[in-house]
């Protein structure tokens, strides 16, 4: 398939060679910061920086919204796209209806929209990730679209589903849960001990095994362990006694363990 990419973060710097090795094209990237579009095509064989949102004569038959949530409709607004395109975009939290409406009110010609979501979290300049084990969560307004983004997802990877804009909203959610938030949790135990002269690597054992279980158990409750778990009101409030000079720090414990202790010990 022809393909374009639409934003050069994150997401496109993993996602554009994947579908390159799988044996697809990558014609242009646009990127409001052109160095961003001129990293990612220099890891591609072929494609070209793209300067402007006209892609009117473009080969492609694909278009792909790599582009954060808050500039959708900017984006929409500006974007020349050929006759019978397919459009995606690729957020966690936006419906295909909102893409749909938005270019039912710019574009000047008929375009295929749908979702292509890779549920995985993306750094740009690392190792290149490969897509076998991502789940690829896909959403169309009409069937023949839908079959053609599937056809792709499963030349990338494994787990391909069809997910409505409802369930990818609340798995979007579940994970800033499981990503975000325990990724500022490590930042946290990060900054506590190097804070204090001790090192964060005593605590790279703790957090594998930690993982290991949750990923393991049929739930992660099944696991949970820690004071809060246990009831212990002495060791917690050994630790807010620990934290009372970090009052962010300490709001975040004592909202974590109410948590904990709410499902344990109603």
């Amino acid at each position: 398939m022809e393909i374009s990419f639409i934003g050069a973060g994150n997401l496109a710097w993993h996602l554009a060679p994947a579908l390159e090795n799988a044996g697809h094209h990558i014609n242009e990237v646009f990127s409001r910061q052109l160095q961003s579009a001129r990293q990612l095509v220099s890891n591609l064989y072929d494609a070209r920086t793209h300067s402007e949102l006209n892609f009117a004569d473009s080969p492609s038959r694909l278009f792909i919204l790599a582009i954060p949530d808050d500039t959708l409709e900017t984006v929409c607004s500006r974007l020349v796209l050929p006759e019978n395109a397919i459009l995606v975009h690729t957020s966690g939290t936006q419906s295909l209806e909102t893409l749909t409406h938005q270019m039912e009110i710019y574009s000047d010609v008929p375009v295929q929209t749908g979702v292509f979501y890779p549920l995985q979290t993306f750094t740009k300049g690392q190792s290149f990730m490969t897509f076998e084990e991502i789940p690829l969560c896909i959403e169309a307004t009409d069937k023949p679209t839908e079959d053609e983004l599937v056809a792709l997802g499963q030349e990338l990877s494994d787990i391909v589903y069809l997910i409505t804009s409802a369930e990818r909203c609340k798995l979007h959610l579940a994970a800033v849960f499981a990503c975000n938030f325990t990724n500022h949790l490590l930042t946290i135990a990060h900054d506590l001990t190097v804070g204090d002269g001790l090192e964060f690597e005593l605590l790279r054992p703790l957090i594998r095994e930690t993982f290991r279980k949750g990923l393991d158990a049929s739930d992660p409750a099944n696991v949970q362990t820690g004071p809060a778990r246990r009831g212990d009101l002495t060791t917690i409030d050994a630790h807010l006694l620990l934290l009372n000079t970090q009052p962010e720090f300490a709001n975040i414990y004592e909202l974590m363990t109410d948590s904990i202790r709410h499902r344990f010990h109603k």
